[in-house]
């Protein structure tokens, strides 16, 4: 067994890796860390711009995601001239290839508002080379953070932030992860970002980050959702982890289940950040996490999950 680091993950090139998602490579057998590379490193002025102008960053792990080592970024996503800004992946595997849904902004803005923000679809065979599929046509123009997973009936259902409808989360369904139909609101309790959906000891959960911790959410059916606590609310003890812990990405391993959350880092300005990984644990219908829990690795399996999508 190895000690994982604390944190797991800093972006060596600006220092700014955030709304990080996990996924497993089949080519090349290696976990991927897929997030926004914040420019955090850009010189300083008085606007947001440092956050805007992002690419992809990519990390990998040949040990089960004890160590990460920085890989560059994602290329081939522009279908326009110019620099753009991309933010907060979501891949999913169907087996064959895969599936990212990112938010686009057009341009490097210097302001958080007015700009539009869409999500988009992409394809890939081995996450490297990606295909621009559509634009999706959802429930306004201002949509970010895709998280995408499996009904039980079949197909697949997309959850967003829809900030033009209060910054709540929306949903829209998919027989196929090509053509999506808007459902409507799905959460509407408070203002957030960041849903990520999976299932993890006999019911389905759903946590959000209200920018003061997680809020977690369970549903029988994944149409009524439940609020429960917070998570990853209380100041954690390791380097770098004191603040709240900021949009996650949930990876399911066996009874348990790992959070992969950012954070600013202690006594900076807000501008750089760092990725942790935290144990997540269902127990008679409550979901935990105690941030402190010293975790041993590998933290995800070395070959790679046990089945596919």
């Amino acid at each position: 067994m190895t000690e994982v680091p604390r944190p797991l993950y800093r972006d060596p090139m600006f220092d700014g890796a955030t709304d990080p998602t996990v996924i497993w490579n089949r080519a090349e057998r290696t976990w991927w860390l897929v997030y926004t590379s914040r420019r955090a490193t850009a010189p300083h002025r008085e606007d947001v711009s440092w956050v805007h102008g992002t690419d992809l960053g990519v990390a990998s792990s040949a040990d089960g995601g004890v160590t990460w080592l920085y890989r560059g970024t994602i290329d081939g996503l522009d279908i326009e001239w110019g620099r753009h800004t991309y933010w907060a992946p979501e891949i999913v595997d169907d087996g064959a290839g895969y599936h990212m849904y990112v938010s686009v902004i057009h341009g490097v803005p210097e302001a958080w508002r007015p700009h539009e923000r869409h999500i988009r679809h992409y394809t890939s065979p081995d996450l490297v080379r990606w295909t621009y599929r559509s634009t999706l046509d959802l429930s306004s123009a201002y949509v970010i953070d895709a998280c995408v997973a499996p009904l039980p009936g079949g197909g697949h259902r997309l959850w967003y932030k829809d900030e033009a409808h209060d910054s709540h989360t929306w949903a829209a369904d998919s027989r196929d992860l090509y053509h999506w139909q808007v459902k409507g609101p799905a959460v509407t309790i408070s203002a957030h970002e960041g849903p990520n959906v999976f299932t993890l000891g006999g019911h389905h959960w759903m946590i959000v980050d209200e920018w003061h911790g997680q809020r977690v959410l369970r549903s029988d059916d994944l149409e009524t959702w439940q609020p429960q606590g917070l998570i990853l609310d209380k100041p954690g003890t390791g380097e770098h982890d004191a603040g709240y812990g900021h949009h996650a990405d949930v990876v399911v391993t066996g009874d348990e289940a790992l959070a992969f959350y950012f954070t600013h880092l202690d006594g900076d300005d807000g501008r750089r950040s760092a990725v942790h990984a935290a144990r997540l644990r269902a127990r008679d219908g409550v979901l935990s996490c105690d941030r402190d829990e010293p975790l041993t690795g590998p933290l995800l399996p070395v070959e790679g999950p046990a089945t596919h999508p």
